[in-house]
Formats: structure tokens, sequence, C-alpha cells
């Protein structure tokens, strides 16, 4: 016989939760394996439950979710699809995202990241912001940069990906709080993806072009571009923020990676499992389904916590422990099944660049103060991260080389 879900009374999206989300998340995973909220909202957070979630799309779709609003100035797109508009659209996606498009961008990557590296590291021994320093100075530049975008206006990128985010969790005080003033990110937004604005060769002309074969429609290209343009770029700043705070907190670790740079796609997929970017992924069922003893009823949103699988010592050994070389076949930090991250390939590329950068020339990160999290309520991560760099030595450099 299954069990009633219980309910679960704190606010896991207030201010105090988000700031607190890494054990908000673990404890509420603790206290059941599915829980419901005082809005109705269902909450499972269980590896085995969540990955079976994920992979099942007949049962938990994606055309809707938790505080899902169609009208929302997030792109409606491939986050609201199941198969087979889902199939069609992702296969056009993973064409544009070709394997000889962005590996093209590794040279240019490669420049940025020496650039950042050579003014960081001429501040050695002086607190730098690894978030506004490092990750989002060189994804807010790589990422436009490989799109094709204007340089005009891309200090809106910030106040974009956070409005994005805040459309995926409760309209709560930090919703509100992230839609004030968004007036000129809007305007900029209908300028910066339209066709004309794009240069040749990069991602964005690259999906237009998939219009110009019929494959997409018009409209359908320029919804792409803006969810590549949102999807990309906050995920990978703060995957990249919390591997130089493992860094700093693990450093065995990182010498393991200094002295192997063949490591480094594990050491940023073990950042993706150890604090994930985003805190759940939301559904709808369509069938009444038995989760873990608990009777999920059909029409239910639900939210599938990635954060708290990725934790749960169900599934991992020392979960907290930042473990470079541990297997990581089961992390759902990119999502799983047909709905896992289509710009993955886009993602590592950036992150095997600017860590591999960081391995060959930074000896150590040390910890300079406590990080500052970034204020909304599904995102995860530093808004500001205070460490120390000490430079790499010759014979240090030549061993990472």
């Amino acid at each position: 016989m299954s069990k009633t879900i219980p309910d679960y009374d704190i606010d896991v999206f207030s201010r105090e939760s988000v700031i607190d989300a890494r054990h908000v998340d673990d404890a509420l995973r603790e206290f059941a394996p599915v829980v419901r909220l005082a809005d109705g909202t269902v909450l499972i957070s269980r590896h085995a439950s969540v990955t079976a979630g994920l992979l099942d799309w007949k049962t938990f779709s994606n055309t809707s979710r938790p505080w899902h609003d169609p009208d929302s100035l997030r792109p409606e797109i491939l986050l609201t699809d199941d198969p087979p508009r889902h199939t069609h659209i992702r296969a056009a996606m993973t064409k544009a995202l070709s394997p000889a498009l962005i590996e093209g961008m590794r040279t240019s990557f490669e420049r940025d990241a020496v650039a950042i590296f050579d003014d960081v590291l001429s501040r050695e021994g002086e607190t730098i912001d690894a978030v506004s320093d490092i990750t989002r100075r060189f994804v807010f530049k790589a990422l436009p940069d490989a799109f094709g975008m204007r340089v005009e206006g891309r200090e809106n990128m910030s106040a974009f990906g956070h409005m994005v985010w805040a459309t995926l969790g409760p309209q709560n005080e930090l919703f509100h709080e992230a839609m004030t003033g968004i007036e000129p990110v809007l305007a900029w937004l209908e300028r910066c993806c339209n066709r004309e604005n794009l240069a040749p060769g990069g991602i964005g002309m690259a999906i237009y072009e998939l219009a110009d074969e019929k494959v997409i429609t018009e409209a359908e290209a320029k919804l792409l571009t803006l969810t590549v343009l949102s999807a990309g770029a906050d995920t990978t700043v703060l995957t990249m923020a919390n591997a130089l705070r493992a860094f700093a907190l693990f450093p065995a670790e990182y010498q393991k990676l200094r002295a192997d740079p063949k490591l480094v796609r594990a050491a940023f997929d073990e950042s993706l499992r150890w604090d994930s970017p985003s805190r759940m992924a939301g559904r709808i069922t369509t069938r009444e389904v038995d989760v873990d003893g608990y009777r999920v009823p059909a029409g239910q949103r639900v939210g599938l916590m990635f954060a708290a699988a990725n934790r749960d010592p169900r599934a991992w050994a020392d979960p907290d422990q930042y473990d470079i070389k541990r297997d990581l076949k089961k992390q759902v930090g990119w999502g799983y099944g047909i709905h896992a991250c289509v710009g993955r390939v886009l993602a590592q590329l950036e992150a095997h660049v600017l860590l591999s950068e960081a391995a060959r020339r930074v000896e150590r990160f040390e910890v300079a103060g406590d990080m500052v999290p970034w204020l909304t309520t599904i995102g995860h991560g530093p808004a500001k991260l205070p460490l120390r760099v000490v430079a790499a030595r010759a014979q240090n450099t030549a061993q990472v080389a």
C-alpha cells in the first residue's frame, strides 16, 4: 500500500534557505524521499528516484512544472517540450552545435584564459573574487564571442541570467528582486539575438541557418538562440567557480589535477556533482506513479532535485568530499535521459580551457573569505568567491605543460 506524501513546512525557497541551500536540500532528502510543500508542489530528492524520473519522460513530462508560467520572459522551447517535437528540436540543436564548430572556438577561448590569468597572477597574494575576476569574466567573453554577438550590451548578461533563473522558481521576494529594472535588459534581448545582429560563423548564425534549410522555423531559431544564451552562461560560471572553490578546500585533489592535466574533465564534472548549479528540474506527472513507496497523483507538478540527489549517501561514498577520481557515470548534474544538457560539449570545452590554464599556472588557491551565495531560488552557487592565488614556479609549470 502506497504511503501518503508527508507535508514539509520549511520554505526551501526563502532567502534564508537559498543562502544555506546545500544543507537545506540535504535535510529535505533525509526527512523523506518525497515531500509536499505548502503550495502543493512535490519534491523528489533521492538519487534512485530522481534518476528514474529523469529517464521516464512519458510519466514525468516537461510540458509543465512547478510555478510554470507560459507567458514568462524565459524562452519557451526545449525545456517545455516532449517528443516528438523535443526530438526534432534537439536534433537541430545538436547539428548547430557541431563538434567542428565548437572545436574551432578553442584558440579564442585559450587566448581569453591566458589574458585572465595574466591579470589575476599580477595580483598574486591579493584577495580576488574568483567569480567576477575569473569564471564570469571568462564565460561572459567566450560565450558571446562564440555566439557571434556584438560587444555592445553584453553588460546585460548578468541581469538576463538572473531574470531567467528567477522564472524557474516561485514568485517570491527573490523573484521580484530579479525582475526589478529589467526593461533595458528586455530591449537588449529583443535586438541581440536577431539574425542581423549576429556575426557569420558563430553559434547564433548556425542556428538561423537551420531555419534557412527548413529544419526549424525562423521563430524557433530566435527562441533557440535565446535558450542557448541563457542556459549556457550562468551554469558554466557557477560550476567552474565551484571547481576553484573545491581546489582551495581540497588542495590534495587540486595537486592531482596539476600532476595529471588529463583529469580536467573529471575535475569539472565532480564540481558539478559536489555542488550542482541547479537545485532541481521541474516536471508534471501524466499518470499516478509510485515513488519510493509514496503515491504521486497524475497531474502533479514535481521537482526532481539534482543537487540533493548528487549528494545522496545512498549513491555516493563520502558525498561531501570533492574527489577528482570519483566514478561519475551516475551523477545527474547534466540532467539525464532525453533532456540531458544539449550544450554540454560547449561547456566542457570552456571548462577544459580555463581549468587547464589554472592548473598550468596556479600552484594553489587559498580561501580568503566566505562565499557569498547567488540569491536565486533554483540556480545555486557563488555570487562572490574570495580567493588568493599562488603562482606556479618554473619547475611546477613544466609538469603540467
